[in-house]
């Protein structure tokens, strides 16, 4: 599994449109409206790379009022939770 922090710019006026549409795109698990440099951060959950670029380059284009990405890919998590098996149930389609 592939997993991605997304850092987002988007127009004040459109935040919340693109925040509920981004929690829609099949791949996005959370969206989080947040304060400091970025408007957006979503956290993205695919099984491949391939899957990633058509999330960030094709689905993510097509929604307006989004001015600049960045995208992070995650190596490791460190937690006490066990993060894998939480995220796991009901991922098979991805």
């Amino acid at each position: 599994m592939v997993i991605s922090i997304i850092l987002m710019n988007v127009e004040r006026s459109k935040i919340n449109e693109v925040a509920a549409a981004l929690a829609e795109i099949k791949g996005i698990s959370e969206v989080y409206s947040v304060s400091g440099k970025y408007d957006l951060v979503a956290i993205a959950r695919v099984e491949n790379n391939e899957k990633l670029s058509d999330l960030v380059t094709r689905q993510m284009l097509k929604l307006e009022g989004i001015r600049k990405t960045e995208t992070m890919l995650a190596f490791q998590s460190y937690s006490r939770h066990d993060l894998d098996a939480m995220f796991s149930i009901g991922l098979d389609g991805i």
